[in-house]
């Protein structure tokens, strides 16, 4: 908690002393007040008690230790792709992801004043959705811990030429001037959040349903092709299948997927022992209601 900005303090301590006083409806997020994940929060959830945390891990270590009963955790984005470390994170966690929400993403370019600003603070995946407006600014992008914190850290800067990107609302939070709205590159981004909990979800047997699992396959030829094949004889879709290494071995590559359906539907159930026969190991992260149709 050290780690934020002097000016964000208050508001985390403030924040977290009411989550931790009812943690049953305390969700913990990563970054100060005021960041996307404090609005998906809020949004996902009109009654829960946000908690912020300073990074993903000290997120997840509040539910894990009771602290907070849930966790919202960005793990994609329409524009930029994964968040980086989360396919590791979550697999680690031992937390069970019981639903997912999505958050159009609008950033705000924030300062102190008019400037010119010559260098502009924020977390590397909102840099990385605003850099052909930084490139056609002549603006000097420079990683932070999160945007709002970025904010915050601007707002206690003698630098007159720093900038921040981040939502609306930490300009609010933070008195800062915000010099632009809507910087993002593309008009369609939105990023994905999972919830995450010590107890799985039942989800209701009448809506539809997803479950997110990451595997390793064995490590001989079409060892992958054999693996999906019972996705593909049962009638499964996938949605989402991504590939990472772990541990800089260069071996068989570890993925993360999520597919339609949940263990208990028979056609999922053969797909899964399919899937197992053909892979070192197999990790389900839980079954949950779908908030978005995917493309057909």
């Amino acid at each position: 908690m050290q780690s934020y900005p002097t000016i964000a303090l208050e508001k985390v301590h403030e924040m977290a002393a009411k989550a931790k006083a009812e943690p049953s409806l305390a969700v913990a997020f990563q970054g100060a007040p005021g960041a996307n994940s404090h609005i998906a929060c809020s949004r996902y959830d009109t009654a829960a008690l946000p908690m912020p945390c300073f990074s993903f891990a000290d997120a997840i270590d509040a539910v894990r230790h009771g602290s907070a009963d849930r966790a919202i955790i960005p793990i994609e984005n329409s524009q930029h792709g994964r968040v980086a470390d989360i396919h590791f994170l979550l697999p680690e966690s031992g937390l069970s992801i019981i639903a997912e929400t999505f958050l159009p993403i609008h950033h705000c370019l924030m300062a102190r004043g008019e400037g010119p600003h010559k260098e502009v603070l924020s977390h590397p995946q909102a840099l990385g959705q605003c850099r052909h407006y930084l490139k056609q600014h002549g603006m000097t992008p420079i990683a932070y811990a999160d945007t709002a914190g970025a904010a915050a850290r601007v707002a206690e800067s003698d630098e007159l030429s720093l900038a921040a990107i981040a939502p609306e609302m930490a300009a609010e939070l933070y008195g800062l001037q915000i010099i632009a709205k809507n910087i993002e590159d593309a008009d369609h981004n939105m990023t994905r959040f999972v919830v995450l909990s010590r107890i799985g979800a039942a989800p209701d047997e009448d809506q539809p349903v997803m479950t997110t699992l990451t595997f390793e396959v064995k490590s001989i030829p079409a060892a992958l092709y054999k693996a999906l094949g019972g996705f593909a004889t049962n009638n499964v879709n996938i949605t989402k299948l991504e590939s990472y290494q772990r541990g800089g071995s260069f071996s068989a590559a570890e993925f993360y997927a999520d597919i339609e359906g949940m263990p208990g539907d028979p056609s999922v159930d053969r797909a899964l022992e399919e899937l197992a026969f053909h892979s070192k190991w197999v990790r389900l992260l839980g079954s949950y209601p779908r908030a978005r149709e995917r493309g057909r």
